[in-house]
């Protein structure tokens, strides 16, 4: 494809690819694809190289190495622990990143691949996590210093980043509209294609087909789930959404929660926060006006007020554009 033809005002053009164990869809509108596309590998080659948990020699790995001591480290990863702190501070502590510990006694302390197939071991005794507070950061001198004992994890907020940080990087580069998707992480930036980017919601993150379609001009869009990054632990059924009032998997009263917001970090934190939460999430999203559709273990589905209404249906007019999944997990 030539940078030429992919770059006719309003062309549609589509990227995907594998990254950070999950499926990477972007959509260029009006602009090349493939310096769109290597502009958002970078974006995944950093976040991997600085925010994994899964890689030995990255750089948040090192921090929780040195926990008890105040580390230097880059500015990537201060602002990805900063973005953290901020949205555990905005959800009142239901998304926190201290639940490092917690995540790897559940038996999650590696690639879900070869977690997938069920871990020896039991359920651990409830124990809050530590706590956003307890994180210190000087954005002076970024620096950071957890607690001894304490170990970050990044995963409710650092893949929902780096979908944030590749939409801008794209539009702000290249000038043309764009969609970025990292396994239901959709940031949007630039100008749209006419009638919005049209996303896909399944009941279930592994349906082929989606039950629902929404579209978005701007912003982001995050789906949560606990139906498919689930294993056993020992005789138990787990999942990797922890409470952190509890360091156990939250109960499981939402199947899967959609959150529109003004950026995917706060989509993000939003959609996983209601997960926690539980029932009372409708009237937590309500009070914040934030869009969500959630559905239930029983298969019913909530929507907030604000959530918006369902895409035209394919063949009409405005329902002829692609659709793209938001919750490819």
């Amino acid at each position: 494809m030539s940078t030429t033809e992919a770059a006719r005002p309003g062309t549609q053009h589509v990227y995907r690819t594998r990254a950070l164990g999950t499926a990477v869809d972007l959509v260029v509108v009006g602009g090349p694809v493939i310096p769109a596309a290597e502009i958002l590998d970078a974006e995944l080659r950093r976040i991997d190289r600085v925010a994994s948990r899964f890689r030995s020699d990255s750089e948040l790995e090192t921090l929780n190495a040195a926990a008890g001591r105040t580390r230097p480290v880059s500015r990537d990863l201060f602002e990805a622990i900063a973005v953290a702190v901020e949205m555990a501070d905005a959800t009142a502590g239901m998304v926190d990143p201290t639940v490092g510990v917690a995540v790897h006694r559940l038996g999650y302390d590696r690639d879900f691949a070869q977690v997938r197939g069920g871990v020896e071991g039991e359920l651990p005794e409830r124990r809050p996590v530590p706590g956003w507070r307890s994180v210190a950061l000087d954005p002076e001198r970024l620096t950071v210093r957890i607690p001894a004992g304490v170990a970050l994890d990044l995963g409710a907020t650092a893949k929902a980043l780096a979908s944030d940080r590749a939409a801008r990087s794209i539009h702000q580069q290249l000038g043309c509209g764009v969609m970025v998707s990292l396994g239901g992480d959709v940031a949007v930036a630039g100008p749209p294609p006419e009638g919005g980017f049209a996303v896909g919601l399944a009941d279930r993150c592994a349906d082929p087909a989606p039950a629902e379609t929404v579209s978005i001009a701007s912003g982001g869009l995050a789906s949560s789930g606990t139906a498919v990054r689930r294993w056993r632990l020992g005789s138990e059924h787990v999942h990797h959404i922890v409470d952190p009032r509890t360091g156990l998997p939250a109960r499981e009263h939402w199947r899967t929660v959609a959150v529109t917001a003004a950026n995917c970090v706060q989509a993000n934190a939003a959609s996983t926060a209601a997960i926690v939460i539980g029932a009372p999430a409708v009237e937590w999203l309500e009070a914040r006006a934030l869009p969500a559709r959630l559905v239930g273990w029983d298969g019913r589905v909530a929507h907030t007020s604000a959530w918006p209404a369902p895409a035209p249906p394919p063949g009409s007019p405005q329902g002829s554009a692609p659709r793209w999944r938001g919750d490819r997990r």
